[in-house]
């Protein structure tokens, strides 16, 4: 029999006949009539091809098919009670040992997933946080499967069914050797033009929405980039500034944490760039999910707390 063409409340209405012995008593725990117990009773006799229970005196026994049917009927509908009861369980942050995974660069892993991996293990000493890459992010449609429970992204990320809550601001700026023979304390428009730089792709798929930002201030201002090299992440650019006569535009707060190990100098673009807003992003999916929501509020408790951008 397929299940699709029969109705789930015929089975319950039988297992609870079957535990009453009566009609009219599966009636009242039911709510319903006599006479709509026997109706549900008459369909599935039909769908069954069995009596299922026949008059024995001023009663009800059940048939052959019936008693074999009473304990699976039992268990498959206390399993689906205990599904719902579980489904319907409240949320405990100290108590889960769910897996979270949140989306970023290795500009957000450098800069802030420490901040957000103490508020997590702080608040879910039980749990998993994941991080992924936009890459893997983008192969698996993390968000609309389900993998990914949000993703740190401008909001020119945000496609249809996404929701969105602003995160932090931050602007560019450019990393160079810190002996760099061709550039001083600050970068000239000519050295810009024409020293060598690397971009950074997050994407397989080629550069993102943040890319095009930049792209679109360089070519307002007359400032173009004559790319060497492209590496798929920021620190694999600081790397290749830091050990090249290559230049690279980074995020200040990444540029400035990752100043701190590597032989680099920050320097200002010869135009000062707009901040970009960055959002944490989620899917409709997730969106009422309790776990998911607590998920949300700790990474936007926990990156808020960073200094406020200061523009210069």
């Amino acid at each position: 029999m397929n299940l699709s063409s029969l109705d789930l409340n015929l089975l319950l209405v039988l297992h609870t006949v079957l535990e009453e012995k009566s009609v009219a008593k599966a009636a009242a725990s039911l709510h319903v009539t006599s006479s709509a117990v026997s109706n549900a009773l008459g369909r599935l006799r039909g769908l069954l091809g069995d009596p299922l229970l026949v008059r024995h005196g001023r009663g009800l026994v059940p048939t052959r098919k019936a008693i074999e049917l009473a304990p699976r009927l039992r268990a498959a509908l206390e399993e689906l009670q205990g599904a719902l009861e579980g489904a319907a369980a409240p949320f405990v942050p100290a108590q889960t040992d769910r897996m979270f995974a949140l989306a970023c660069s290795d500009n957000d892993q450098l800069a802030r997933v420490p901040r957000i991996a103490a508020a997590f293990s702080a608040r879910m000493p039980r749990a998993t946080l994941r991080i992924v890459s936009i890459d893997q992010l983008e192969a698996t449609d993390g968000l609309a499967s389900g993998q990914v429970d949000a993703v740190i992204a401008p909001i020119e990320a945000a496609g249809p069914g996404l929701h969105a809550a602003e995160l932090y601001r931050d602007e560019a700026v450019m990393v160079v050797r810190r002996d760099h023979p061709k550039v001083g304390k600050r970068l000239s428009k000519q050295a810009f033009n024409e020293l060598g730089h690397v971009d950074i792709w997050l994407s397989i798929e080629g550069p993102g929405v943040g890319h095009r930002f930049i792209e679109g201030f360089l070519q307002r201002n007359g400032l173009r980039r004559s790319v060497s090299l492209i590496v798929p992440g920021f620190a694999a650019a600081a790397m290749a500034a830091a050990t090249t006569d290559l230049i690279a535009g980074l995020p200040r707060l990444v540029a400035e944490a990752l100043a701190q190990h590597l032989p680099l100098r920050i320097v200002e673009l010869p135009v000062a760039p707009p901040p970009f807003q960055m959002h944490l992003l989620w899917h409709e999916r997730t969106h009422a999910d309790e776990g998911a929501r607590f998920f949300r509020e700790l990474v936007l408790g926990a990156m808020r707390t960073n200094q406020p951008f200061k523009p210069r």
